[in-house]
């Protein structure tokens, strides 16, 4: 089984930049994922990138976040810029159960990490 293992998250005021990080216990192909989860909310996917480094973000994050994979590194990232407070959330790394994943579905995804805190304070 896959092993997730995240880090980068911490503490920002609004208006702040974070990258998260997710590093991959094997060489990994499969599509990856992020989500958080807000105390209170459901968890929501954030942002995908597939195998041929194809991605798709959540409509509301697009222009802020950018997912991106270094597999040679076996790490996942997550760039976040201008964040809100309502960004503040729990951030967990997936990964998927095929090469190319439809969409930001939890079921589309087999093995988590632990998770990152994240959060921003206005």
């Amino acid at each position: 089984q896959v092993q997730l293992v995240e880090s980068g998250g911490g503490s920002v005021q609004a208006g702040g930049s974070l990258r998260l990080s997710c590093e991959v216990s094997v060489y990994f192909l499969n599509c990856m994922g992020w989500f958080r989860q807000a105390p209170g909310k459901e968890r929501e996917g954030v942002a995908l990138i597939n195998g041929d480094f194809t991605t798709i973000y959540a409509d509301s994050l697009k222009d802020r976040f950018t997912i991106s994979r270094d597999n040679n590194k076996k790490t996942l990232y997550l760039e976040m810029n201008s964040l809100k407070p309502e960004d503040t959330a729990m951030y967990y790394c997936a990964a998927g159960k095929r090469w190319e994943c439809p969409g930001l579905q939890s079921g589309n995804f087999n093995s988590w990490g632990q998770g990152t805190q994240v959060t921003v304070s206005s």
